[in-house]
């Protein structure tokens, strides 16, 4: 067995409680309602995993776990096939998964064409298909969780010694590490969350996440930061990301930008995590997600608008290079015009 690196992390980042495949079925940590309701999602089906990805039940980078979990149930579902027959049915449910949001394709794709990598070889020495990729999918997560604890070295060397750090949606691992590597380096720093709607990951998960880990937490809704900053209450900012093309453009949740815009404004450096996209060598072919504009008139299921009113939901905003002050990566710290450097090195 591999030695995990999820120990002392927070709760949702314990790989069970992301997304775990056994017996048939995934279970999913319903992001949606947690920390208010602790609830798993159970998928019998990997274009039930697919859709569970669409409908936000996993968020951030819990996707790309759920996505390899999905690839072992379809593994499970075709168990009975011919050889020829198992691989035709992983390249569909490849697409299937990887397709289940389109800003992240590219990411979920290589994830799922992995797994079927690892199901050839696995069925060229005659082993259980589904525990295969089941394995390489814990080993994947294992192996990235490493890389983001590197990451986290070289965040938390652009901290100050004592101070506030502002995020943005939730980070996933990288936030667990940064709190890990902080508390290691006895930084005397608080975490200021904000809000994120429509889905509030910031307010529910990364707050959840610092608390947890034994940090100083406080709440900002959307259309404080500025007032924030000016107020002295912000010395960085920080954000993972859901795509960086070689160009040095940031894409993550929408409302980074105008962070982004805003720290550049009163001189507060800005820090993305996270590392280049090969498949995306220029902006202009990331596409950016539309989502139900539904969620933008609602507030944890409570409508908020006169019926009637029409909502806009773009789920990404993109961040041009000379808002950021540099791309954190498990390599170390480029400038974002520098980033394709990170493929060199």
């Amino acid at each position: 067995m591999i030695e995990r690196v999820d120990k002392n992390l927070a709760f949702m980042l314990q790989y069970e409680n992301v997304a775990w495949y056994e017996n048939g079925s995934v279970k999913i940590l319903d992001r949606r309602i947690y920390p208010l309701k602790v609830e798993f999602v159970t998928c019998y089906t990997h274009q039930e995993v697919a859709q569970a990805i669409k409908d936000m039940v996993t968020q951030s980078a819990g996707p790309y776990l759920a996505a390899g979990m999905g690839m072992a149930l379809a593994a499970w579902e075709c168990r009975n096939l011919r050889e020829g027959e198992q691989i035709e049915y992983l390249k569909n449910a490849s697409r299937t998964l990887s397709n289940a949001r389109s800003t992240t394709a590219v990411r979920m794709a290589a994830i799922t064409e992995k797994c079927i990598a690892t199901a050839k070889r696995a069925l060229s020495q005659g082993v259980a298909v589904d525990q295969a990729i089941f394995e390489h999918s814990v080993e994947e997560v294992n192996n990235k969780y490493i890389r983001i604890s590197k990451t986290a070295e070289y965040l938390v060397d652009m901290f100050p010694d004592k101070g506030a750090v502002l995020t943005q949606c939730f980070g996933e691992t990288i936030v667990g590490f940064m709190l890990k590597e902080m508390k290691k380096r006895s930084k005397d720093m608080k975490v200021i969350c904000a809000e994120t709607r429509p889905y509030f990951q910031g307010a529910r998960l990364t707050a959840s996440v610092a608390y947890d880990q034994g940090f100083d937490v406080t709440v900002i809704t959307d259309n404080m930061p500025a007032f924030a900053m000016q107020n002295g209450m912000v010395d960085v900012f920080t954000s993972a990301a859901d795509a960086i093309s070689c160009d040095g453009h940031i894409v993550n949740k929408i409302g980074t930008l105008q962070l982004a815009i805003v720290c550049k404004h009163y001189g507060i450096p800005y820090f993305v995590t996270g590392a280049p996209d090969a498949k995306h060598p220029t902006i202009d072919s990331v596409k950016i997600e539309y989502r139900d504009e539904k969620q933008v008139l609602e507030a944890m299921g409570i409508r908020t608008t006169k019926e009637g009113i029409k909502g806009w939901y773009p789920a990404f905003d993109i961040t041009p290079p000379y808002l950021c002050d540099g791309i954190v990566t498990n390599k170390g710290i480029y400038a974002p015009y520098d980033i394709k450097r990170y493929f060199q090195d």
